[in-house]
């Protein structure tokens, strides 16, 4: 079986390795790069520590408006389903790879499958919202994380090649913990001791483009007594910058760049809480065991609220110093993503569906 997996973005990059992994066992996988992330940072560091086979295609896309980098890539990865002819089309997430991977198949009636199906905000003004309905409705394989995803493509009329497989996530935490906490030495770099620090990421442009937002965030950060790790995102940098913010950012928060997954999962592992607006960051948490302040409104990952061990306070200054200072998971966690096998589930019913197409 041919499958070619398209990726661009860190999250992607994550997911992808132990589904390629567990592809390339019996299948043969064509992995085409984007671009969309591609400073070493955010691209190349997350091939070499997890091992991702080196792109077939690196279409360099880069950044750009979300309506022109998504027609970019529509069209160079036509250029590359049209050359190798898959008898299927992996795409990863929500990003604007996912959703140029699965338009470009489609419209070549190739069959898309999509990891990590049914996720929704139910915010429309996110573009990775409208990425992940469209992709979906585009899909002929949906791979959900959690029964609520599956619900929530019921609730759209699509129930057919659905299937819940658990979170390729928890699969790449399993594989990985143990090496990040034998190779990392980045709570010893960043001079801070096991739990009794804070974690912040902050990357969406409902923060990043807003200064009263990002001020705010900053502000509540200044009144904890912990100290604060910030690995600054570039975009999220270049905003601090334009803000004037960066020059004044508190004397307990440690900015550094942007860290590898090993670097990353090590120092969420020991952290006391995590603070981010990421979704990918929320669910690392719940699956890490470390409590969760989202500073956003809604989430996609509603189950890590609803089982207590994430709390939404969007960017209001006192919610995110409460929230600090109060918010405490008042039950265990629940095995809510799955048992750690999704990539070989993914595996089992990617060669089903071949089987069936061609018998």
């Amino acid at each position: 079986m041919k499958i070619v997996s398209i990726v661009g973005a860190r999250p992607q990059f994550i997911k992808c390795a132990p589904v390629s992994r567990e592809l390339r066992k019996e299948h043969e996988e064509i992995l085409v790069h984007t671009g969309q992330h591609y400073d070493h940072g955010m691209s190349e560091v997350f091939f070499e520590e997890l091992a991702i086979p080196k792109p077939d295609y690196n279409l360099g896309i880069g950044s750009g408006t979300h309506g022109r980098q998504t027609g970019a890539m529509l069209g160079a990865i036509e250029d590359v389903l049209e050359k190798e002819k898959p008898d299927v089309v992996l795409v990863y997430g929500d990003t604007n790879s996912t959703l140029a991977g699965a338009l470009a198949a489609a419209k070549l009636h190739m069959p898309v499958a999509h990891v990590e199906a049914g996720l929704r905000s139910f915010d429309r003004r996110m573009p990775e919202e409208v990425n992940r309905v469209l992709t979906d409705h585009a899909s002929d394989l949906l791979f959900c994380p959690t029964e609520t995803a599956v619900a929530n493509l019921a609730a759209e009329g699509v129930t057919e090649g659905v299937f819940l497989v658990g979170d390729v996530m928890l699969d790449a935490m399993n594989y990985n913990r143990g090496i990040a906490e034998e190779r990392s030495r980045i709570l010893e770099d960043v001079g801070v001791r096991p739990g009794e620090y804070l974690v912040v990421t902050v990357h969406r442009p409902s923060n990043t483009d807003d200064r009263e937002n990002m001020a705010a965030i900053l502000g509540a950060l200044e009144e904890t007594d912990r100290p604060v790790v910030f690995p600054v995102h570039p975009r999220t940098r270049k905003c601090l910058v334009g803000y004037g913010l960066l020059t004044k950012m508190p004397e307990n928060v440690r900015v550094v760049d942007p860290l590898g997954y090993l670097d990353m999962i090590r120092l969420m592992a020991h952290a006391e809480k995590i603070l981010t607006d990421s979704g990918g960051v929320q669910k690392e948490a719940y699956m890490l065991g470390v409590p969760c302040i989202t500073l956003r409104e809604n989430t996609e990952w509603v189950e890590t609220v609803e089982a207590g061990w994430n709390v939404l306070v969007g960017a209001g200054r006192e919610k995110i110093v409460d929230a600090i200072r109060h918010f405490s998971p008042g039950s265990r966690q629940k095995e809510t993503f799955g048992n750690g096998n999704a990539s070989v589930l993914i595996g089992k019913i990617l060669a089903r569906f071949q089987y069936a197409r061609s018998g």
